[in-house]
């Protein structure tokens, strides 16, 4: 019998272990999702060092934020006013300049636990708080269902409300952006959960939560007497930092619950598939880890820990209470998972319960790693985490994860873009100094190449070039150094940016000449763009090099232009488009920017070469799509493409593209270059 049991237990463990193998595979190795959390969290501290008072700060929340990256999942993203504060009592404040800073005060006196309202302090505020206004009992406060239909429609006029965020779709990816506010101060109502932090986390990572305060989201609770008015608590910024302290095992157990919620319990029926959310699951891994319900997360027990997890959950469903991890009197099943609804879930879940864990077979994702197990009972399963992980996909994430594109502009006026070109410089020599870790270090090396390629830019724009102007002579040579050396810590990709520079100064001969160098290095076999790779030929030709070697050699992005920049004076009438649309830069494909270049230049030196260029850029965008051009960056290659055929004079081929760029997805808000555009092709045709 004992020896029975043994067996029973070493099953048990090698299962876990093919299971912790295969969420690595699926979910990422601890590397891949320090490299995830560690870029995002310098890019952010970044962003914030450099954003003025008065403008809104971008966090980003959700899975992503924790370090997930599971197909199908939508980007979380909470904004916030700088320069709006909300404080938990008058004492507060003391702290706050209230000629720069509005305050609001947190009223919970009566709401439901979790939840509050928030009255205005002080006149000055902005125009969407101003439209959310409402008085009672001769205060004014701030209505959430107002609040929340103004920030979201404006922002997005595509987007449905969904809870207390904007909700929609770009092409393939779903996002939810909630509008808010910061509080610096940690409730008196979440103090409980301050007591209870004996194991976990550990002291400093409380002080760091508590410090950091919490937000306010735009959603009242349905059952309140002011729900339209109330917004709930949120402890996003709070929960990703609890993320962060788990070990790989309770990241990878609950990694696993979200996997089982989708590809198991939603599946269910349709009558129950809304019932329960990831949030509930993070709930359950947070309770259990610092319950210390499980004395050991390791590999060799990581099955044990779900099941432990699934048999809270059951209980919460049986009981219908789900209690907030940071104020427990807030039940977060109270008006989903009551009544009928909850009596059908509790049964759907124990029927999954009386399987044991067979019911994770069940599991798209996970069944394979089982069956393993189960056909093969002597399988060797290796968890050393670093045979999971391939220096293919490694390098491919950090290159993605570390870059700087979007970050880089967030205004639609040169001289502010300026000014926080300079405050980037700034920043990153602060940085610089300090002990960071190497993936916190790339990121900042792609930001200084991105500042470079930008400021020769900037600088090149202050002069008419002549060739002989004296200080225009200096600028260009600045403006080429530092393009040069940006390519020496840069990519493949980056010696673009110095033909495109060429060709705006009339130097078509060099400009073709770092082309040519630039196709050859674009077409070796080995070549990493974006999520095109060839693995095995990337491995054997730099694999055991350095990153800045690989990226140098074998790494290539798409090409970004800052709207408020001139880099190809061609493209004005798209930027200056996509800064009414409120678009900051235009994101395009390297083979159309390395074909676009290639036509313009050659226009000046020899046609038939021009017109080979602009049939290798036909070709591309016709025919190549799905290959070297996403479905976001569609209408700027077919913009290309026309530019490029209304110079050749080709204007019937023109036409066709301009108005295949206006039935692609509007990503980068050219459209109304594009319309005029068209009116200048059929003008020309009709005359």
């Amino acid at each position: 019998m004992e020896f029975f049991s043994l067996r029973i237990f070493k099953g048990m463990q090698r299962m876990s272990e093919s299971v912790f193998v295969g969420l690595c595979e699926i979910v990422g190795t601890s590397q891949m999702v320090a490299l995830r959390r560690e870029t995002t969290d310098i890019k952010e501290m970044v962003e914030r060092q450099v954003t003025p008072n008065v403008w809104t700060i971008v966090m980003l929340s959700g899975s992503r934020r924790e370090g997930f990256r599971l197909t199908g999942s939508d980007v979380d993203k909470m904004c916030w006013s700088n320069d709006h504060r909300v404080i938990m009592d008058m004492s507060q404040s003391e702290y706050y300049n209230t000629a720069n800073t509005t305050l609001i005060l947190s009223d919970s006196s009566e709401s439901p636990p979790g939840f509050t309202l928030l009255q205005l302090l002080t006149p000055r505020t902005i125009r969407k708080v101003e439209s959310a206004l409402v008085r009672m009992n001769d205060r004014v406060y701030i209505s959430s269902s107002i609040y929340r239909q103004v920030t979201c429609l404006a922002a997005f006029p595509d987007s449905t409300v969904h809870g207390p965020c904007a909700s929609g779709k770009v092409v393939t990816l779903e996002y939810d952006i909630a509008y808010c506010f910061v509080c610096d101060f940690w409730p008196p109502s979440a103090s409980s959960w301050i007591d209870r932090c004996h194991s976990w986390p550990i002291p400093e990572v409380v002080d760091d939560i508590v410090r950091n305060g919490c937000h306010f989201v735009a959603i009242g609770h349905p059952l309140g007497i002011h729900e339209n008015e109330e917004w709930r608590f949120s402890f996003s910024q709070a929960e990703y930092k609890l993320v962060y302290s788990m070990n790989h095992c309770q990241f990878l157990t609950y990694g696993l619950l979200k996997i089982f919620l989708k590809e198991v319990i939603d599946q269910q029926s349709e009558e129950t598939n809304k019932l329960l959310c990831s949030y509930h699951m993070k709930t359950t891994v947070f309770w259990v880890i610092q319950k210390n319900m499980l004395p050991y997360w390791c590999p060799q027990n990581l099955l044990t820990g779900f099941w432990v997890c699934f048999k809270l959950l059951l209980k919460w469903v049986y009981k219908g209470i789900c209690p907030n991890f940071f104020i427990p009197q807030n039940n977060l099943f109270l008006t989903k998972v009551n009544g009928s609804a909850q009596n059908r879930l509790f049964l759907q879940l124990h029927e999954l319960y009386k399987k044991g864990l067979a019911c994770l077979l069940q599991s798209s994702s996970i069944r394979s790693y089982i069956i393993d197990v189960l056909y093969n009972p002597r399988l060797f399963i290796c968890t050393n985490e670093r045979h999971t992980l391939s220096d293919v996909q490694h390098d491919h994430d950090l290159v993605s994860e570390s870059d700087f594109g979007a970050f880089f502009s967030r205004t639609t006026v040169l001289t502010k873009a300026i000014q926080r070109v300079k405050q980037l410089i700034k920043t990153v020599e602060q940085l610089v100094v300090l002990p960071l870790t190497h993936y916190q270090a790339l990121p900042l090396q792609r930001l200084t190449v991105t500042i470079f390629q930008n400021l020769a830019f900037i600088t090149s724009n202050k002069y008419t070039y002549t060739g002989v102007n004296n200080q225009m002579y200096i600028a260009d040579k600045m403006s080429c150094h530092m393009l040069k050396l940006a390519t020496k810590f840069g990519l493949v990709s980056d010696m673009l940016y110095i033909a495109m520079y060429y060709y705006k100064t009339l130097r078509y001969r060099e400009a073709l000449s770092v082309l040519e160098m630039t196709k050859v290095k674009l077409a070796r076999p080995y070549l990493m763009y974006e999520y095109v790779v060839d693995g095995e030929r990337y491995t054997e030709a730099v694999g055991g090099q350095s990153l800045s070697t690989k990226m140098r050699q074998a790494v290539a992005r798409n090409i970004i232009l800052h709207n408020v920049i001139c880099s190809i004076s061609e493209l004005i009438p798209e930027q200056q488009s996509a800064i009414q649309n409120g678009q900051t830069i235009l994101i395009i494909p390297v083979f159309v920017m390395l074909h676009f270049v290639e036509f313009l230049c050659y226009r000046h030196i020899d046609t038939t070469l021009s017109q080979a260029a602009l049939d290798e850029l036909q070709v591309l965008v016709h025919h190549n799509q799905g290959l070297y051009i996403y479905d976001l960056h569609r209408d700027i290659s077919w913009e290309i493409l026309g530019i490029c055929q209304q110079m050749a004079g080709n204007l019937q081929a023109a036409l066709y593209s301009y108005q295949q760029s206006l039935t692609q997805h509007p990503s980068h808000g050219i459209q109304t270059a594009t319309h005029m555009r068209i009116q200048d092709v059929v003008s020309q045709l009709n005359n």
